[in-house]
């Protein structure tokens, strides 16, 4: 069985070396979809009988390691100098490095890696994460997959 919470924050960024708008700083209003595979828990009298996982509990792993991180804060290129100077300027700013341009792919792909081990560690051999899916506008999304390259 498969299940997917989903999670909303909002953020800045700038794909430096984009060849239109993108290369500017702008923001967007994320969406995050965490999608977890599983048996539906049978133990008569669980607070989880009849779940994969409780959907609070889905939320609260990415709130906290993803969403709470991110939210309100500008994700950055640590490669992208003129950027991470200018906010390391700005007392106080909430700044996010990225070993690779913030594009929608690098980020559900780093979201993927943050959150596998946390759902893996926390409910054993039962749960495994399937997918991240980041959409970037209602139009866009990347997809990191569970046996993606």
């Amino acid at each position: 069985m498969r299940i997917t919470r989903r999670l909303e924050f909002d953020a800045g960024h700038r794909i430096p070396n984009h060849g239109s708008q993108c290369r500017h700083l702008h923001g967007h209003r994320y969406a995050l979809e965490i999608t977890l595979s599983g048996p539906i828990v049978a133990t008569a009298g669980a607070a989880d009988e009849g779940m994969v996982m409780d959907f609070s509990e889905v939320k609260s792993i990415a709130q906290q390691h993803v969403v709470e991180p991110w939210d309100h804060a500008f994700l950055a290129w640590r490669q992208d100098d003129a950027i991470v100077a200018f906010l390391g300027t700005v007392s106080g700013h909430k700044t996010v490095l990225f070993d690779a341009p913030p594009t929608a792919e690098h980020l559900a792909q780093t979201a993927f890696r943050i959150l596998d081990p946390l759902y893996r560690n926390r409910y054993g051999a039962k749960l495994e994460l399937q997918q991240v899916r980041l959409y970037e506008t209602p139009n866009c999304w990347a997809d990191a997959v569970r046996g993606d390259a």
